[in-house]
């Protein structure tokens, strides 16, 4: 049993949660992600690490209401605990295993939309521990879907927060962000990080893309099983079939076919189309689900 350490609202619908996983912070890596199931019958639930703590054991996670499952696990309170807590699963972001003097020469952009923050976090965080400062630009519909704010203030270089309604310092969508820096500003950046909702991380590659600004997405959003095992984080990066969950999550967002993974996820929703999925794949497709009958 894993217990939970603390339990906090940081906005609607989306919770916080520290974990006691003392192997887990061993090793874990930005970028990774965790399993969490509440029970023996309970539903798999992938969730990127949101921060750890080594020394305490502990693993943050952050999640967000999205039906029944998450629902139930957001009523789990202080002094409960996870029946299972697997990871870390997934690869690490590319730059923790780069050299840290050819890291501390480039300038790297952070693009955060939504729930998209958690995962940021601790990649700007483990750059300034390190010695390194990147920019961040945190976005979301209103102020009171913000968060982190003041924990990524802490680490990052510059931030730039935008709100769709503009009811917190900016108004509008992170790319009006990207292009006021570097084309207004003149900012230069080697690289743009970019995690949020699906079609957040599609149009900020289509634009960085435009700015030959080489840029990571990261697939979180379309797991479901997490080991690779069910085939729905299936997605086409270039000419190659990779899983979000073994291969990634991150991938290079200009190699990405966002259009195919976005239908693909809605299909896989429902029998029907998971058929459809099957008949069209055809040796291609995964099928590790056992619901594609």
């Amino acid at each position: 049993m894993y217990k939970i350490l603390k339990a906090e609202k940081l906005a609607d619908k989306i919770y916080l949660m520290d974990v006691e996983a003392k192997r887990i912070a061993k090793s874990c890596q930005p970028g990774q992600f965790i399993i969490a199931k509440m029970d023996d019958r309970g539903e798999r639930i992938p969730l990127t690490i949101c921060d750890y703590d080594r020394e305490k054991g502990i693993i943050t996670i952050v999640f967000q209401i999205v039906g029944a499952s998450t629902e139930k696990m957001a009523a789990l309170k202080e002094g409960d605990s996870f029946r299972d807590f697997t990871g870390p699963l997934g690869q690490a972001s590319e730059f923790t295993g780069e050299d840290l003097e050819s890291l501390r020469k480039k300038k790297m952009l952070f693009v955060a939309g939504g729930v998209g923050t958690a995962p940021v976090y601790p990649q700007v965080k483990w750059l300034h521990q390190h010695g390194i400062e990147a920019d961040v630009i945190v976005g979301a519909k209103t102020k009171d879907l913000l968060i982190l704010t003041e924990e990524m203030r802490k680490v990052a270089g510059n931030l730039y927060i935008t709100t769709d309604d503009g009811s917190y310092e900016r108004k509008g969508m992170v790319t009006e962000v990207i292009k006021d820096l570097v084309q207004n500003q003149g900012k230069k950046y080697d690289v743009c990080v970019a995690i949020g909702p699906m079609i957040m991380m599609k149009f900020v590659s289509l634009l960085t893309k435009e700015l030959n600004l080489p840029t990571i997405v990261s697939l979180n959003p379309i797991m479901v099983d997490g080991t690779g095992m069910c085939g729905a984080c299936r997605v086409t990066v270039g000419s190659e079939v990779k899983f979000a969950c073994v291969d990634g999550p991150e991938f290079d967002g200009h190699l990405v076919n966002f259009d195919e993974a976005m239908k693909r996820q809605q299909m896989y929703k429902t029998a029907e189309g998971r058929a459809v999925l099957k008949l069209r794949e055809g040796d291609t497709h995964h099928g590790g689900c056992g619901q594609c009958e």
